[in-house]
């Protein structure tokens, strides 16, 4: 991953005041458009308690606030996960060859949305599933679509929605997204949490995460809440 300076400096650049100024008054439009995709013909079998998804997609500012803004979800914290602990680190992962892939840890109620549902939710507006190694303007395996499962459940469900997006045909192109298990997630320092709502003008969210949310708000309206749950917020409540 490339330094947050350097990100930052490029992406200013490249949209400048003028973009800032015409994101005010047309609708958003996010690198990676968002698709309409049928629910999964599987799903995880129900289970009791707060429960674990971790989704790599890119960027984790963007995923996150995708989930931070899904009804049900009750924390979702950006992270690392596929490599060692002591390569979880924001610089060190940016090299792209530590294993890690920037990822969300996704504690959710089943009781009010399952496994399925996120990862429809995951695969139609929170990235791109079709980009190797890549989303948006970010390169590199650490920006790699991956499934981090945490069980066989998981892992199944995961496989027979891949296969049945793939034969629909709903992508241009074969579904990239990957399926990992049992790799760690490491949270990623305190600056990235909430990214996307504490800096909601920086050109980089404006342009490439914003319109996830928007889309998250069009596609599942019945599963969009306007206020998001913060990390913040579910830290001082422990």
């Amino acid at each position: 991953m490339r330094k947050l300076g350097s990100k930052l400096l490029n992406l200013s650049a490249l949209a400048g005041l003028a973009a800032l100024a015409a994101i005010a008054i047309r609708p958003l439009m996010a690198a990676e458009e968002a698709v309409v995709i049928p629910p999964p013909a599987m799903d995880a079998t129900p289970a009791a308690g707060v429960q674990t998804a971790v989704f790599a997609g890119g960027c984790f500012w963007g995923v996150q606030g995708v989930f931070q803004h899904t009804e049900g979800v009750l924390n979702a914290v950006s992270g690392y996960a596929g490599g060692d602990k002591k390569t979880a680190v924001y610089e060190v992962i940016g090299r792209g060859d530590t294993g890690h892939a920037e990822a969300v840890e996704i504690k959710y109620d089943p009781a009010k949305i399952s496994y399925g549902k996120l990862l429809q939710i995951f695969f139609s507006v929170a990235h791109d599933p079709t980009q190797l190694n890549r989303q948006g303007p970010d390169t590199g395996t650490q920006y790699r679509s991956t499934i981090f499962v945490a069980d066989a459940d998981q892992k199944k469900v995961t496989e027979a929605y891949i296969a049945q997006l793939n034969a629909a045909k709903v992508f241009p192109r074969k579904i990239a997204t990957t399926i990992e298990s049992g790799k760690p997630f490491y949270p990623a320092e305190n600056y990235h949490q909430d990214y996307a709502t504490l800096h909601p003008t920086q050109p980089y969210i404006a342009i490439n995460d914003l319109p996830k949310i928007a889309s998250l708000k069009k596609i599942f309206p019945s599963l969009y809440r306007d206020k998001p749950k913060l990390v913040r917020d579910a830290s001082a409540s422990n």
